[in-house]
Formats: structure tokens, C-alpha cells, sequence
């Protein structure tokens, strides 16, 4: 009895001090940095190695390093089924703190599709951040001896344009503006990263719609040309038509309202559900001191990516209005995914 008494007395007391350090900011942050002291981070990148999202990736990884108390972050790329395999080892990790990462906001699209081989819910997961706008825009080569939107509607032949895969954001939205705008297009799959320039440039492709940042250089070169603004202050600051400028059946713009918010979500940082708030704070607050952080500016401008960053607490906000759509609009994309190429 007097054993049992103890038990429940050293409970009670423990309950007490945990509380106590939850209601202390200062105590809570010097137990999180306790915890990270010395540890290893695994930061997954669920595409390709040197690809956009890897780019990213590895700099703030190398960045984060700085305002940690961590030994090391290593960033770890978990491939396959259009970056829902990534997602997934990302959502079913150990919520410790120590497994974060990043993938296609085209999963969002997935989510509310609701794809075969999704696990993971995106509205429960520990959101860092987000590090850039994506705006998109649809970019013909050169030699591909097309030039305009107009030309991919008018073509006797179907065009080829080039995709990652389903599931992933480039996908989703040219099959969007495929039935938007009445393109003659058929996607080409699996092509991811450096592969997308290097399969316009073989004429293997005509075009590929991406965002900005990761067709800039290919412009410039004189190697393609942007036809189509879709989304982001970037790309409306192309010259070149919108593509809600050019729908004219009203049914598609809540699908073009949507690639819009899913457009304002680049570059994201999650892990899984639940890690104790106070590690979920010195990574937020790690990963915005990052944002910051001169050195990491400069190396990002040498590298031609946009910074736009959010916390996590307003990406979280994001994401669920993302995924709070009428059924009306749910079932319109699964029409338009669903159609035949």
C-alpha cells in the first residue's frame, strides 16, 4: 500500500515538473537543445538527387547545422511513386525530432485525390517552414519549332510535354491546363531534374511546365521560351499571357485558384505528426534564422533560387486551406486527372 502511495506521489510530482517546464519558454527551449545536443538529423528529400527540391534541401541542411546543437544534418533521398514514398517515411518516422524533410507540393492534389499509396495526412504533420513561391510557367524549346499557347492548341499532332510523374505538381496542373485550355498535349513521364532540359534540348519533348527558378538559366541560354504565366508574382512578371486570362469556361478557375495556392507553398519543410512542441519550435525557429542568414542568401542567389520563406505555424494554415475544398472542385480535378491522354 505505502509502495503504491509512492508510485502514484512520484507520478503526481513528475506531472507537476513536466507542466512546469511546458508554462517555462526558457526551460522548455534549454530541454529541447538538451535533447539535440550532439544528435544527427535526417533531412529526406523525396525526389532525385539535383533537382530543385534537392538544391534546396541540402543548403538549409547545411545552414540549419548553425543554429542547432546538433552533431550533423544528413540529407537522405527516399525516391518513388512521384515523391509519396518520401512522404510517407517522412510521416511514419519516429516523432522525435530528429526526421524531417521535403517533397512536392503536388501531393497536395494527391491528398485530396486521395492516390493509391498515400499514408500520410498532411494536415497532422509538424510543419518547419517553407522557403519559396513557386511560380510557374510554361516553357517551349527553341527547337521545338513551336512558340505559343496558341500553337499547342492549333497543332494537327499532339505535343509531347515532358512530366515527373503523377502525383507531382508539373503533372496535375498541365493536365489542368490541358482541359482549361483545350492544349493538344500528351504527358511524358519520369522525367525529373536535369532531365527536363536535357529532353528539350534531345527533341525528345517540346516543353515542360516548371517553376521559374528552375528554367531561368535555360531561357537565358536561348534554349526555350516562356509561352504561359500560370502562377506567382514571377512568373506574372514574365510578359507573356495568363492562363486565366485565356479560360473561358468558368468551371475551371476554382482549379486554377488552387495550382494557385499550391504554387505559394514551395520548397516545404515537415515532419511527422506530433513532435513535442518545444523541439517543433527550435526547428522552426532554426529554420527562419536560416532564411535569414547572409551566407545562406548569397549562396542561394549563386545558385538562382528564390527565398520567399514562412514559418511553419502559417504554412500549417496554408495547407489546410489548400485541402479544404468544395466536393465540386475535388470531383472537377478527378475528371481532369482522370482523362485520357
Amino acid at each position: 500500500m505505502v509502495r503504491s502511495i509512492s508510485c502514484n506521489v512520484s507520478r503526481y510530482i513528475g506531472a507537476i515538473f513536466a507542466a512546469a517546464i511546458l508554462c517555462n519558454p526558457a526551460q522548455a527551449q534549454q530541454s529541447a537543445e538538451t535533447f539535440y545536443n550532439d544528435k544527427t538529423i535526417t533531412y529526406i528529400v523525396s525526389s532525385e538527387p539535383g533537382g530543385g527540391y534537392d538544391t534546396y534541401a541540402r543548403l538549409i541542411a547545411r545552414h540549419m547545422e548553425k543554429y542547432l546543437p546538433v552533431r550533423r544534418i544528413v540529407v537522405r533521398n527516399v525516391t518513388g511513386a512521384g515523391n509519396i514514398i518520401g512522404a510517407n517515411t517522412i510521416y511514419v518516422a519516429r516523432a522525435d525530432g530528429l526526421t524531417i524533410g521535403t517533397f512536392n507540393t503536388g501531393l497536395i492534389y494527391g491528398q485530396l485525390l486521395g492516390l493509391e499509396g498515400i499514408r500520410f495526412d498532411l494536415t497532422k504533420m509538424s510543419w518547419i517552414g517553407k522557403m519559396a513561391e513557386e511560380g510557374r510557367a510554361l516553357v517551349l524549346a527553341t527547337n521545338s519549332g513551336f512558340d505559343s499557347v496558341q500553337d499547342l492548341v492549333e497543332s494537327p499532332e499532339t505535343i509531347r510535354l515532358a512530366s515527373a510523374s503523377l502525383g507531382t505538381a508539373n503533372h496535375t496542373e498541365i493536365l489542368i491546363l490541358r482541359a482549361a485550355l483545350g492544349l493538344n498535349v500528351r504527358l511524358i513521364p519520369g522525367i525529373s531534374g536535369g532531365e527536363f532540359e536535357l529532353s528539350m534540348m534531345r527533341g525528345e519533348v517540346a516543353g515542360a511546365l516548371n517553376a521559374t527558378s528552375s528554367r531561368d538559366d535555360f531561357v537565358a541560354r536561348g534554349q526555350g521560351k516562356y509561352v504561359l504565366s500560370v502562377t506567382g508574382e514571377e512568373a506574372r512578371a514574365l510578359g507573356v499571357p495568363q492562363a486565366r486570362e485565356l479560360v473561358k469556361d468558368p468551371r475551371y478557375i476554382p482549379l486554377l485558384e488552387l495550382t494557385e495556392a499550391v504554387a505559394e507553398l514551395g520548397r516545404l519543410t515537415a515532419g511527422p505528426p506530433d513532435i513535442p512542441p518545444e523541439r517543433l519550435a527550435l526547428l522552426r525557429d532554426a529554420y527562419m534564422k536560416v532564411s535569414t542568414d547572409p551566407e545562406f542568401l548569397e549562396q542561394a542567389a549563386l545558385l538562382g533560387i528564390p527565398i520567399q520563406p514562412l514559418g511553419g505555424d502559417a504554412v500549417e494554415k496554408r495547407v489546410r486551406m489548400a485541402l479544404d475544398q468544395p466536393e465540386e472542385t475535388v470531383l472537377e480535378l478527378r475528371r481532369v486527372i482522370q482523362s485520357t491522354d
